[in-house]
């Protein structure tokens, strides 16, 4: 097998569904005249994620066999000797992203044939989703810094266009300007880390930056006690705490819940939230560097992992609950890069990415079904008219858990362990919130599911029948008002979506973790941070630690939440209202969320309007308009009034003028004979 990759082919990956979006976006919407209807939009989005991914597959298998690329494409310019070009780097790490972007996204596309079947905005939704595919693309495969920004920033606007897909809805607008300076943060602190790079490295490109990572290892940070790579691995993961939705940067995340479900599958849960993931891994060279970074690394994920586990409990909104579980688990993911598990962190990446789009898709089947009604304490023994979502939820929520076999059990647990042994400060921290978010997550996946697909039917109880997920018009009306099974185009992304699922952890945990797969991709300096090389002492494959999980914690703390919850909430159900009632206090502090969108909004977005109108009342107005502008014309100008009245026009007051001046200097001049 041959170990290059053809440069034309991995070119046609991103191109495919660049294509088919400006297709629907030109010619199926009014800026190109409506030349195009639904069914074409769609046919050819789908058509272009489709080649996208049956090429990423391709691309995998050869990677598999040994095959790798990096070269450039198109070299853009040459400033000094900084090359500004797009390349493409593929390795293990790229290609397995590659084919988890274009399947979810493939899935997605399908799905919301069904799920805006009757949106005005169907052939615009196609052209953004399409857009977005190519970005991430782009992101993944890049070969330099400059290209990884480029598709950062543009998976960020897409981002922007899809949380606020129905612009006439002003939470939506909110909500997607919310996400969108959210991102402006850490996208600061991202391009600070690259200005960093190339000042120091004099290059973009990244095997010649990782080259010179030991020599930024020796650097200090100008005026400071810091090493300058402490400094350049902190800025780069500012970029993905705001990316990747971790604290405090998180706020942005379950308020994009207002966009349309199927974009909450492609971007909130299995890709563009995983790119600062991604990113961190990519640049483990860097991160080896600075143990520092690392302990903040730890404790942020560690952060969000727990806490942000415990909003999800008290959530009623289906789509918001699962936000939140998103939140959670990408700390997860966080926690495992700052134990220098970077091959764990991807390898939960991909697994999350499988299982969390299931349980979006499925959370908006279930809407579809309910008549767009998104409160799960009005469902209740939906699994009796939707047995398709049911089964797949189950099967989501089971791998969510970390239920044995299932693919979430690999990865969740693999974090677990890899924190375990880790040797970092901030490790000891960590692992008890790894540890306590795994009951959280069960009992609040368990409460989820109970409250919907079991007990008591409470659909015709529902205070406001039509909670709209968005407006379908009478797209929901079915006459006795019952839930109902979705179309096959909804179904059919579910049961595909459930089989990596359950499998995928088993597959792939071994050439992962602790084979070559991201041999050449990851960099981690075992002396310093031993955590897999103990980790791979203990592992004998993945029926070997099933069982030995049963002797570990977090398979009876996961037990233990789903028993909570079913007890809680089919046995006796008054006991959380009595709970709530009796830690009052708690229950508005998660209400609230923590009051951290009430600080942004109130101390934060309100000190930068007062600084802003201080500078524009006192800088603006007052020093540069009235104390440089204004006060150097009123001199100019009170100057030559006075100037003015000695140019009167007459020839006697000239006369006189000259006369006085005559016999001043003859004074002048006899005064000085004297």
């Amino acid at each position: 097998m041959s170990t290059t990759l053809s440069a034309s082919t991995l070119l046609a990956i991103p191109l495919a569904p660049l294509v088919g979006s400006a297709l629907a976006g030109i010619l199926g919407t009014t800026f190109g005249g409506n030349l195009i209807g639904r069914r074409a939009s769609h046919t050819f989005t789908i058509l272009g994620v489709l080649v996208a991914f049956i090429l990423s597959a391709m691309t995998l298998k050869d990677v598999i066999g040994g095959a790798r690329f990096n070269e450039t494409i198109y070299e853009w310019m040459v400033i000094g000797g900084l090359k500004m070009e797009i390349g493409f780097m593929v390795d293990g790490l790229t290609a397995m992203m590659m084919c988890v972007v274009t399947f979810v996204s493939l899935m997605v596309h399908i799905y919301t044939i069904g799920y805006m079947e009757e949106d005005a905005g169907y052939n615009r939704f196609f052209a953004y989703i399409s857009l977005f595919t190519f970005s991430m693309l782009m992101l993944v495969m890049s070969n330099n810094l400059l290209q990884l920004f480029f598709g950062w920033e543009a998976v960020g606007l897409v981002s922007y266009l899809l949380i606020g897909f129905w612009y006439n809805k002003p939470t939506a607008i909110f909500a997607n300007m919310k996400a969108f300076l959210v991102n402006r943060v850490g996208d600061f602190g991202f391009i600070l880390g690259i200005g960093l790079i190339v000042a120091y490295t004099g290059t973009l490109n990244y095997t010649e930056v990782f080259a010179k990572a030991g020599e930024l290892g020796g650097i200090g940070f100008p005026g400071t006690d810091w090493m300058l790579v402490t400094v350049i691995c902190i800025c780069l993961f500012i970029g993905a705490m705001g990316k990747s939705a971790q604290f405090p940067l998180h706020v942005w995340l379950p308020d994009s819940m207002e966009g349309p479900t199927p974009i909450s599958a492609l971007i909130h849960a299995a890709t563009m939230v995983t790119a600062g993931i991604f990113m961190v891994a990519r640049m483990s060279p860097l991160f080896e560097q600075s143990d520092t970074a690392l302990n903040f690394i730890l404790i942020v994920g560690a952060v969000t992992a727990l806490f942000m586990g415990f909003l999800g409990v008290i959530q009623n909104d289906i789509k918001r609950v699962v936000a939140y579980s998103t939140l959670s688990q990408l700390g997860y993911m966080t926690v495992a890069l700052g134990a220098s598990a970077y091959s764990v962190a991807v390898f939960h990446l991909m697994t999350h990415a499988f299982f969390k789009a299931l349980l979006f898709l499925a959370a908006g089947s279930v809407i579809i079904g309910m008549h767009h009604n998104q409160d799960i304490r009005w469902m209740g023994n939906v699994r009796k008219y939707m047995p398709i979502t049911w089964i797949t939820s189950l099967l989501g929520t089971l791998a969510l858990i970390g239920t044995p076999f299932f693919a979430g059990f690999y990865s969740k647990d693999s974090i677990i362990e890899a924190v375990h042994f880790s040797n970092l400060p901030a490790s000891g921290f960590a692992y008890i919130a790894v540890l306590a978010g795994v009951f959280v997550t069960s009992f609040y996946s368990f409460r989820l599911y109970f409250l919907v697909f079991h007990g008591q039917e409470r659909y015709d109880q529902n205070p406001d029948a039509h909670h709209d997920d968005h407006h379908h018009g009478d797209h929901d009306h079915h006459g006795d008002g019952k839930p109902h099974e979705s179309p096959w185009v909804v179904t059919v992304p579910l049961l595909l979506l459930a089989v990596p699922s359950v499998v995928i952890g088993y597959l792939t945990i071994q050439p992962m973790l602790f084979g070559d797969f991201l041999k050449d991709a990851i960099f981690i300096n075992s002396e310093a941070h031993p955590a897999m090389v103990k980790f791979a002492e203990i592992f004998h494959g993945p029926l070997a630690m099933v069982s030995h999980a049963f002797f570990t914690p977090p398979l009876y703390l996961a037990a233990a939440g789903a028993l909570t919850a079913w007890y809680m909430y089919m046995v006796n159900p008054a006991l959380p209202a009595a709970i709530a009632r009796t830690f009052a206090p708690v229950v508005t502090i998660l209400e609230n969320k923590y009051y951290m969108d009430w600080f942004n909004e109130n101390v934060l977005a309100r000190g930068a309007r007062m600084l802003g109108l201080g500078l524009w009342k006192g800088g603006d107005r007052g020093v540069i308009e009235g104390g440089i502008v204004n006060a150097s014309w009123k001199l100019v100008g009170a100057i030559a009034a006075v100037v003015r009245r000695m140019q009167s026009g007459y020839l006697y007051h000239y006369a006189l003028v000259m006369i006085v001046g005559v016999l001043l200097f003859m004074t002048y001049f006899v005064w000085l004979a004297k």
